[in-house]
């Protein structure tokens, strides 16, 4: 189920209140989406452990992704 458009505009104003706010964490947050749409590791070198984690626990990186979208969502809401 596709979202409404309303929930589209809440997640691109929480999106660019993020690029605005925590650059770092937005690139981070990209790059977890990057991963798990399947378009591979983030082009930027990181150490092999951590890639090797994040490899290797791919739930635990979609459990912190979702967490931190929800954690947005209820910033923006709650304003």
């Amino acid at each position: 189920m596709g979202l409404s458009g309303r929930e589209r505009r809440i997640l691109a104003q929480i999106e660019q209140a993020l690029e605005r706010e925590d650059p770092e964490l937005a690139r981070r947050v990209a790059a977890i989406n990057r991963i798990e749409a399947g378009d591979g590791l983030p082009q930027r070198p990181c150490g092999d452990r951590v890639r090797g984690w994040a490899l290797a626990h791919p739930w635990a990186v979609l459990v912190g992704a979702v967490l931190v979208m929800v954690l947005l969502l209820l910033a923006v809401l709650n304003t």
